[in-house]
């Protein structure tokens, strides 16, 4: 990743728990044991956003088997053995019964900005407020009074109950209702789980006591957020700690939106999406000493004898990946003592004819050091550059999902050039030229901007697939942190209608994308006086340049996006993985494979 110099920038959860619980799942796996260094190639420079400095975590990855697990780890450096992945495990049904008839531990109800006027008496003007105080004894009220509660977006309020079939109750703010969106849904089911885990509830009914005006489309997709929003909530990675808790939750109905089959199927998706989105957390939150190249190449093996319907893999190692001339990408890995796997996961529909063929590249840097142009001085977070395979993680995690829902009339290809970027005598320098696979020549003037050189080959290989539309992930500049924040990814593209597909696609799974400006004047920072190109453009609209420099690599008939998302593919406040982009990607597919 590019960085900045300073500042720096019912339905139950299915085979998900076979993948990230190994114990659950004790399937014996090939080991891959480490293996010393490969050869000298040539080596990129600096692609990844600089994240404000946080500590490193401690999480690490174990949706391999044990088996895999031990024979990596007892030759690596810590010798660090993960435990078992610990996997919320929820029943979700939609009902249209009253909440005051439902009998568990606790109740939460949403509640919308507005209504909570009082006549002369303190009673509520509003009919569905005043008949849910009722209800619960007067209660409501007397939090909206003591506590000031108001339903303003990230209010929550709870109190234990008698009288009831329940024990507790909690109450939580939605913002006003002309700005509920997916985000106001998923944060519902955050705060649902927040509740639930404290009050070691085993069962938990939602309601949204005020809702604004909704489609029947629109409560399906409500409840469907909010269930993903919950799961998610629930899940924290203990893989390395000395002691994880399992998720006492069990059962969480969603009262009032609705029933029937279209909430039953919805939901149903929706846990299939939760288990690619905890899988890339997972990946992501690895450890740079367990996840090694080969060890992401492992999980993708593993993933495809889990959907050997629907999935294959091809993995590349190092010398195939000369054979096919990826001196770009093989530049970047020649340091490092862990060689280089390129990894080709295609889906294929179970039945009929593919009427469209996709590409998701995702880049797959397991540990960026920066190369010789070293990360070091405050704000370069080194000590987080684990995340530098986001990209990877939403690619593999989207596999994973895409693989349970099974869209028909779709090929999807995943592809991820995994490698690390350290240093070493055979290393890249600065000043070296690379050639990429497409014959284009690069002078590497900043071995940090290496992931791009990286996608440059995996984007090659993708179009020479013939495919209709690729779209790249990558953590790939912190000059898009500085432009965008945190919390939404930059997406780059010269295709309006793709970029309409992608901006649809991620609004429904409640993640933020901004599409943002490939201004072609810029290329001129780009221009090398002995090579095609340089790989990096200095500061100025360092994503911008960035974007250009991936354009060289894709066919002009292919519709192309790049998404970079070195912002929220990572948490500060938690200090763990987002699984960013997996939920639109899923969504994305699945309307390329309605339309």
């Amino acid at each position: 990743m590019a960085a900045l110099k300073s500042p720096t920038v019912a339905v139950v959860v299915p085979r998900l728990v076979a993948r990230l619980c190994p114990a659950a799942f004790s399937r014996t796996s090939l080991a891959f044991p480490l293996v010393p260094a490969h050869f000298s190639g040539l080596r990129p420079s600096c692609d990844r956003p600089a994240h404000p400095s946080v500590p490193a975590s401690k999480s690490g990855f174990s949706t391999m088997s044990p088996s895999r697990v031990k024979a990596v780890l007892t030759a690596d450096v810590g010798l660090t053995k993960p435990s078992e992945g610990i996997v919320p495990q929820i029943a979700i049904t939609a009902t249209e019964s009253h909440v005051t008839e439902w009998k568990g531990d606790v109740v939460v109800i949403g509640v919308f900005e507005g209504g909570f006027g009082k006549d002369v008496n303190g009673i509520f003007e509003d009919s569905a407020l005043k008949k849910l105080d009722d209800a619960l004894g007067g209660i409501f009220g007397e939090i909206v009074v003591e506590e000031d509660f108001t339903g303003k977006a990230g209010q929550t309020s709870s109190a234990r109950v008698s009288g009831h079939g329940f024990k507790r109750v909690g109450f939580v703010g939605l913002g006003k209702p002309k700005s509920a969106s997916s985000k106001t849904w998923k944060s519902l089911g955050e705060s649902i789980a927040t509740i639930a885990k404290p009050a070691q509830a085993k069962s938990v009914a939602v309601l949204i006591a005020n809702p604004p005006e909704l489609s029947s489309e629109a409560k399906v997709s409500a409840a469907s957020t909010v269930s993903l929003g919950t799961i998610l909530g629930l899940f924290e990675d203990t893989r390395f700690k000395a002691e994880g808790k399992k998720p006492l939750l069990e059962k969480l109905e969603i009262v009032g939106l609705g029933s029937g089959a279209a909430f039953d199927a919805k939901l149903d998706q929706t846990v299939k999406v939760t288990g690619g989105v905890i899988l890339a957390r997972q990946l992501v939150n690895a450890p740079p000493n367990v996840l090694l190249p080969s060890v992401l190449a492992d999980e993708a093996e593993n993933l495809t004898a889990d959907y050997s319907d629907v999935l294959t893999v091809k993995i590349l190692d190092e010398e195939a990946c000369r054979k096919l001339k990826m001196g770009s990408y093989l530049g970047v890995s020649a340091a490092s003592t862990n060689p280089p796997k390129f990894i080709h996961i295609q889906y294929k529909p179970p039945t009929g004819d593919v009427k469209t063929k996709l590409a998701i590249v995702g880049k797959g840097l397991t540990f960026d050091s920066g190369g010789y142009n070293l990360k070091t001085g405050p704000g370069c977070s080194i000590e987080i550059m684990k995340i530098d395979m986001g990209g990877a993680a939403a690619a593999i995690g989207a596999a994973k999902a895409i693989a349970e829902v099974k869209p028909l009339g779709v090929e999807v290809n995943f592809i991820v050039a995994a490698c690390e970027n350290m240093i070493g005598g055979g290393g890249m320098r600065p000043g070296d030229i690379l050639t990429a696979s497409n014959g284009k020549t690069i002078e590497v003037n900043n071995t940090d901007a290496e992931g791009r050189l990286t996608l440059a080959d995996a984007l090659v290989y993708a179009c020479n697939l013939k495919v209709d539309k690729i779209v790249d992930l990558a953590t790939l500049t912190g000059a898009c942190i500085i432009a965008l924040g945190n919390d939404i990814g930059g997406m780059f593209t010269p295709n309006d209608a793709l970029a309409e597909e992608l901006s649809s696609a991620s609004q429904s799974a409640g993640e933020k994308l901004w599409r943002m400006p490939m201004e072609d004047s810029y290329w001129e920072m780009m221009k090398s006086s002995i090579a095609d190109m340089v790989n990096t453009g200095g500061r100025p609209g360092g994503s911008i340049t960035a974007a250009l420099f991936l354009k060289q690599f894709v066919n002009e008939d292919v519709a192309w996006a790049h998404l970079d998302i070195a912002g929220p593919v990572w948490s500060n406040e938690k200090k763990s993985a987002t699984g960013f982009a997996v939920a639109t990607l899923l969504n994305w597919v699945v309307k390329q494979a309605q339309s």
